[in-house]
């Protein structure tokens, strides 16, 4: 196998660290300011515009048949600058590669008709919108999508749509302009032909953002939105690919966004590591450096092992799905799924001991960096969801060779 990046990707990496550390870094004062106020900071557009005009743009895109700006990468090939994007939660907005966005980009190159791409897709990869995902309600377990309840219902040459989103993130965005709404076109068809997906335009009437919740204390300007739909109406021309087809887009969609937010965790990860090893150079305790000590040389062992063995699996996971789409690689992403949050929160919970009180504040992006994989161990799929999906495929396989473990066993005689 080998282990290097493609030149490509290598060059890539290399222009985008340098944007970074000129452009973004020195903004995070900034952002912090502008996100405690409330106020979503007018770099931003700025910061866009140059990232396109240096070919740093849609990158999470491989092989798109459209007039944009961008280059054209592969998962595998991604993979490294996710990385780079992930250390800095609000950067990926500025390559255009930042979540929901890239779902529903793929949704609507993958499934929308002409006239919505031209509407909605096209100003979506230019940067010019935003959008929102309407999948999860609170009124039930939206871990299992077959839950839910929200309906669309056809009336005439509309469809009239009823029901609550909750935790809908980008939804007070101040350029959100589309949302792609999950329900309930067929409530007596077979369980996974229920669903369909409809575009609702976020200034339809009876469209209303009712709040911005906070998630652990914390509240994001572009928002994990509480939303409801009192008797919205749209065409039917809204509807995404067919009647019965929203469970199946959202399986198509929700692959890639989740190898996407594992890319960018890794970094995140990586980050904690350096903070950790920066402290534990610098500070002292009862006469030694902390790393002299035991237990912090074996907490910064651990994180080192635990980064790299996440970041194998990760880029497997992106291999696979290279070489034979998300379907391909199904077991593997509900695997890194489960792990890299897991990964994330341990680096992240021994650089924050590590700095002692310091690490709780916000004086380091530890306690943000903690949260922040807290969080993804229940979005886009809980941690249990993606362990049962595990086990299935596995008992599957095990029941393909069942009794091919019996030489294995000793023999009943020698009991």
């Amino acid at each position: 196998m080998d282990f290097e990046f493609s030149p490509k990707a290598q060059a890539l990496r290399r222009q985008l660290a340098d944007f970074m550390d000129a452009h973004i870094l020195p903004r995070i004062g900034e952002w912090n300011r502008s996100e405690a106020a409330g106020v979503y900071p007018e770099f931003m557009s700025d910061l866009k515009e140059l990232a396109k005009s240096e070919g740093l743009w849609n990158l999470f895109l491989p092989g798109l048949e459209q007039d944009s700006p961008g280059q054209r990468l592969c998962n595998l090939d991604y993979a490294p600058l996710a990385e780079i994007m992930g250390r800095v939660a609000w950067s990926p907005e500025v390559f255009n590669c930042n979540a929901p966005d890239t779902g529903n980009m793929e949704v609507l190159h993958m499934f929308g008709t002409p006239a919505q791409q031209k509407q909605w897709l096209a100003p979506l990869l230019d940067g010019t919108i935003r959008s929102c995902f309407a999948m999860t309600e609170p009124d039930v377990a939206s871990s299992d999508a077959t839950n839910i309840q929200t309906s669309i219902r056809r009336d005439g040459d509309d469809y009239v749509i009823n029901g609550r989103k909750w935790f809908i993130t980008g939804a007070a965005h101040p350029n959100c302009r589309i949302s792609i709404v999950m329900g309930v076109t067929d409530p007596e068809g077979e369980t996974h032909r229920r669903q369909s997906m409809v575009l609702v335009p976020m200034d339809t009437p009876g469209m209303s953002v009712e709040r911005n919740i906070p998630v652990m204390h914390h509240v994001a300007l572009d928002g994990h939105c509480e939303m409801l739909l009192r008797n919205v109406r749209v065409p039917r021309s809204n509807l995404i690919h067919e009647e019965g087809a929203g469970f199946a887009i959202a399986q198509a969609r929700l692959g890639p966004g989740r190898i996407h937010h594992c890319m960018r965790s890794i970094g995140q990860a990586e980050l904690a590591l350096e903070l950790m090893c920066e402290r534990a150079g610098e500070r002292r305790t009862f006469g030694r450096y902390l790393h002299q000590h035991g237990v912090i040389a074996e907490w910064i062992a651990l994180s080192r092992m635990e980064i790299e063995q996440a970041r194998l699996l990760v880029l497997k996971t992106a291999w696979l799905i290279d070489k034979g789409g998300a379907k391909a690689a199904a077991r593997e992403i509900s695997m890194i799924k489960a792990i890299v949050p897991r990964m994330q929160m341990a680096v992240c919970d021994r650089a924050i001991q590590s700095f002692g009180a310091m690490g709780l504040s916000s004086d380091t992006p530890l306690a943000s960096l903690w949260t922040g994989a807290r969080v993804l161990r229940i979005a886009d799929g809980p941690d249990e969801v993606h362990l049962r999906s595990v086990a299935k495929q596995e008992m599957a396989a095990a029941s393909e060779r069942r009794g091919s473990t019996l030489p294995f066993l000793v023999p009943n005689s020698l009991h």
